[in-house]
């Protein structure tokens, strides 16, 4: 049996990563098209941009590192767009509904900060200077992007979302009962 070398699981969690962001790619439209928000969907555009621009920059890593270009699927990304995929289609008010669309991608955020973290750490462990740079600039852009998701929340999406929860019961109690 081959031994595994750190550089095996590199390239393993490369192409897990290079999937995601390609799945990434298809999902953030749809996030944007539901986001009632026009900073939220605005957001989501802003991340499509970054996220494609991070696939070329793994596309350049693949290169770099001489393995030939392909992703290995990516279960962990596909489950976190199915969560994102009930929230768009979930029946609830579009406050609430972009609160659950931020909390969806936070989780994808959250697992491409992993992922980047990760794959700096061991391209820095092989001594791979080139490599690291290009994965440590994706891994600051998804920190920032994860700040720009709470700020929004807290900001305003989430008081949206009790506010307007706390107004539908207030207007359900003030209506009589039948006649």
């Amino acid at each position: 049996m081959k031994r595994r070398t750190l550089e095996d699981l590199f390239i393993d969690q490369l192409r897990d990563v290079y999937d995601a962001e390609k799945q990434l790619v298809k999902a953030l439209p749809k996030m944007a098209k539901a986001a009632t928000s026009a900073q939220l969907g605005e957001g989501f555009a802003q991340h499509l941009r970054e996220t494609e621009e991070q696939v070329r920059r793994l596309e350049q890593v693949f290169e770099k590192v001489g393995h030939k270009l392909k992703g290995k699927t990516c279960e962990a990304m596909e489950g976190l767009i199915e969560e994102g995929k009930e929230i768009i289609d979930m029946k609830a008010d579009p406050e609430v509904r972009d609160a659950g669309l931020i909390a969806a991608a936070q989780k994808v955020e959250h697992y491409e900060i992993a992922s980047y973290g990760c794959l700096c750490a061991w391209a820095q462990q092989l001594d791979w200077k080139d490599v690291q740079t290009l994965l440590h600039e994706s891994l600051e852009e998804e920190k920032r992007t994860d700040a720009k998701l709470t700020e929004l929340a807290e900001s305003h999406i989430n008081a949206a979302a009790i506010h307007h929860g706390m107004a539908e019961e207030a207007h359900a109690d003030a209506e009589p009962v039948g006649v």
